[in-house]
């Protein structure tokens, strides 16, 4: 046959979810420029363009996995060869997280080894700066450490589940639990958040602090929805013990989102504060 597929790869075809992913993003960034520009009048400074830029963008994204969901059941898009493709292409989204985050952990060290004082940089500073009042790192960061912890052993025990027994029963309750701990992270980041003595703006160790755990929380809701989406599938008969692309990204994107917290805690709550 002149189409029969004889080869292992996967020849996308044509999609139009790049061209409205751009317009999207253009939109809202275009939204956002006129949104905080504080030159233009009240009326012209509206978040419409930015929100409909979003929205945009969030249907691009939910159409487009979805259609990579469609191949990956097809059951001949993603050959093992395309999954090494796949496996290998999110290590390097993974390791690009973490230089992002190795720049806060530069920021965070740089300034809590040699502090900005008034007369800096003849007298260095303090560290916390002064009038800083930390949070106790043994009373509610360390119960979201246990929390973070237990619910990447939960995703763990799913995993384990699928990839050695398939026991879909487990795989459920491991999503379940790891979800629901996920969310009690976040819970308990903003009732932190809300408790906070200091803020982002008008000194250095808020902003390390904001930025640094702001975006560990924002990569945590992130990666709650990655296993809610996963639980969904299950509970839809998706994966197989060969075919589980999308629920180990999902189970290694948990396990990084552990590791920078342990180092968080360790850096920022215990030496830093």
């Amino acid at each position: 046959m002149a189409h029969e597929k004889n080869h292992d790869y996967h020849i996308l075809p044509p999609s139009i979810w790049p061209f409205t992913g751009a317009v999207g993003a253009f939109i809202m960034l275009f939204g956002a420029v006129l949104w905080m520009s504080p030159q233009l009048s009240d009326e012209a400074r509206k978040p419409y363009f930015f929100l409909i830029g979003l929205a945009l963008v969030l249907y691009t994204m939910y159409a487009w996995w979805a259609d990579v969901v469609a191949e990956g059941e097809g059951g001949v898009d993603h050959t093992p060869v395309v999954q090494i493709g796949l496996k290998y292409g999110f290590i390097l989204f993974i390791m690009s997280e973490v230089m992002f985050f190795f720049a806060w952990f530069w920021s965070f060290f740089k300034h809590a080894m040699y502090p900005m004082g008034p007369e800096s940089p003849a007298v260095d500073g303090v560290w916390p700066p002064a009038g800083i009042e930390t949070f106790d790192p043994w009373h509610l960061p360390l119960m979201n450490t246990l929390i973070l912890l237990l619910s990447g052993c939960a995703a763990t025990w799913a995993h384990h589940a699928l990839v050695h027994e398939n026991n879909r029963r487990d795989i459920k309750q491991g999503l379940i639990l790891a979800v629901g701990l996920g969310v009690l992270f976040t819970f308990f980041q903003a009732y932190e958040y809300s408790h906070a003595a200091f803020g982002l703006s008008g000194n250095i160790y808020g902003a390390n602090f904001f930025m640094a755990t702001g975006f560990h929380g924002f990569h945590v809701i992130i990666g709650t929805i990655f296993l809610l989406v996963c639980l969904i599938r299950v509970q839809r008969g998706h994966f197989t013990q060969q075919q589980h692309v999308g629920f180990e990204a999902a189970a290694w994107y948990w396990h990084f989102v552990d590791v920078v917290w342990l180092f968080l805690f360790a850096a920022v709550y215990i030496w830093g504060g």
